[in-house]
């Protein structure tokens, strides 16, 4: 490895770092644009695509218009869960392995997105195939399981060829922090989540016959609209964009794989907070304004005063970069959101599961337009700083062993989340039956003390139950002038390797090359 300099990002100097011993600046850290003009708008498209969909709504699809028994759910969940695990680690591994005149991650993306789009709209068609059937019935029961286990198998591919690609678009870390920030700027203003409020206002004329439209229908017709106009979003992003970052021409074996995410600390602990904040016992909560509150738009009602400062929170990040680390950011929206949601499930709760305050809409709507606004203060850092650190994370990689292992990396991460996801998706649904949840029910009709289990698993006991996963980000050490010191060293390194193939005699010097940057002799 190189000798260690003292260098630093000068982010008010355009990206120039600057080695502070000399007074010189660094040629090598300049703040280059790579990303071009087609790039940004598929990266934006592809930003919001992710939540062009209605699936805070597939609980109840499932519950009350399909019809699958809870219990059915929950010990499925376990066999699928296992296979999802399963599959996830040899997938990772042949994707590592992969290189192509296209890239490491794009054929797999290219390939996959629309045929598994299409698979997926069979998804929404589940009612007409199984209407007006018992929620145990056993042909419904295996299409569903089978049905998943092709999907989950197939978006697997995508979803680790899709992480790792998105750290690979431009080495340059402020760019990439600039196309996080400015995507979800873009995905707030234009309104992301309009199919998601839109739906929920359609579904409250319907129940409350308003409007005299078939229920299943509205879902069918919902569902499959998003899942092609946000499909068509992100293969647009996939086309036109490029994999900037080099990987390594040896490619990594399955041993190193290990190794790389063995001794890589951002990653271990960014998996740690995961996995103990996953133990959070929560269901959406749409629940509660349905069943409890009895709308659906009064969540869009209560978030209207704070659209505006979710996007305003976006112009918090630049001042409190230059007063805090990225540990201290990190730990401060985690600190924030949960007080946040623990004031509005201790009002609530005065007065008891039979008259507490949380059924009473003149106090419950107004506290929780207060929380939306207290909470979108730090919206901007919930979006962009977990991204960053994961990013970071992949370079550090790089840094310490001299090759990338993107799909390994998110394969291990993924493992503990998926692990644990197994046994508490089972045991959520598990708890749904045991609360006393009436399948297709009409809405406010539950019980009372169901009611309140629905409002305490929306708000209060998630974040008490997931409290242990802040204890990990206060070890997080990727900063100031290590981070600097890696992000110089990876330019150098990626500079002279490029040129060094390029002036390359013939294939077996080429070869040589690349041991010797998986040895870090050639550094």
């Amino acid at each position: 490895m190189a000798e260690n300099t003292n260098l630093a990002y000068n982010e008010q100097n355009e990206g120039i770092a600057i080695d502070y011993e000399k007074g010189v600046k660094n040629p090598l850290l300049i703040n280059r644009r790579y990303v071009g003009r087609r790039e940004r708008i598929g990266y934006l498209l592809n930003d919001v695509s992710g939540s062009f969909n209605i699936d805070k709504y597939k609980d109840r699809f499932i519950y009350d218009i399909v019809l699958l028994d809870f219990d059915f759910l929950a010990i499925f969940g376990l066999f699928s869960g296992l296979w999802d695990v399963l599959n996830d680690t040899f997938i990772g591994v042949i994707v590592d392995r992969t290189r192509t005149r296209w890239g490491k991650f794009k054929p797999y993306i290219l390939l996959g997105k629309i045929p598994l789009t299409l698979i997926g709209l069979w998804y929404w068609f589940m009612p007409v195939l199984f209407s007006d059937t018992a929620a145990n019935y056993a042909p419904k029961l295996i299409f569903y399981a089978i049905f998943t286990v092709i999907c989950e198998t197939a978006g697997t591919f995508t979803a680790i060829a899709g992480t790792g690609f998105m750290s690979t678009i431009t080495p340059d870390p402020l760019e990439r922090t600039s196309l996080i920030t400015m995507a979800k700027l873009f995905s707030g203003l234009v309104g992301e989540k309009l199919p998601e409020l839109a739906f929920g206002l359609l579904l409250d004329l319907v129940n409350n016959q308003v409007l005299q439209w078939n229920r299943t229908n509205l879902f069918i017709g919902f569902g499959i609209f998003t899942a092609v106009v946000g499909c068509a979003m992100s293969f647009y992003f996939i086309c036109v964009t490029k994999e900037r970052v080099s990987q390594s021409i040896e490619k990594p074996s399955v041993i190193q794989g290990l190794k790389a995410i063995l001794n890589n600390r951002p990653i271990l602990l960014y998996t740690l907070s995961e996995f103990l904040a996953g133990f959070a016992v929560s269901k959406s909560r749409i629940n509660y304004y349905i069943d409890v509150l009895g709308s659906a738009t009064y969540q869009t009602i209560v978030g209207i005063p704070a659209s505006p400062i979710s996007t305003i929170s976006y112009a918090f990040i630049a001042p409190l970069r230059k007063k805090l680390s990225t540990k201290a950011i990190w730990i401060l929206e985690d600190v924030w959101t949960d007080a946040c949601w623990m004031m509005v499930f201790g009002i609530g709760s005065i007065g008891g599961m039979k008259k507490g305050l949380y059924k009473k809409k003149w106090v419950m709507l107004p506290l929780m337009a207060v929380e939306e606004m207290l909470e979108m203060c730090v919206y901007g850092l919930r979006n962009v700083i977990p991204d960053e650190i994961l990013n970071e994370a992949m370079d550090y990689c790089e840094w310490k062993n001299g090759y990338r292992a993107e799909a390994m990396t998110g394969v291990a991460r993924d493992l503990v989340k998926k692990l644990q996801g197994i046994a508490m998706g089972s045991i959520q649904n598990f708890i749904m039956k045991r609360i006393g949840y009436v399948q297709g029910l009409s809405i406010g009709t539950q019980a009372d003390s169901t009611k309140w289990w629905i409002f305490a698993m929306g708000t209060g006991i998630p974040v008490i139950t997931g409290a242990l996963g802040i204890i990990p980000k206060f070890f997080h050490n990727l900063n100031g002038k290590k981070r600097d010191q890696m992000y110089h060293e990876l330019f150098a390194r990626r500079e002279a390797m490029r040129n060094a193939v390029e002036n390359a005699k013939d294939a077996e010097e080429v070869e040589r090359l690349a041991k010797a940057q998986i040895n870090k002799e050639y550094y």
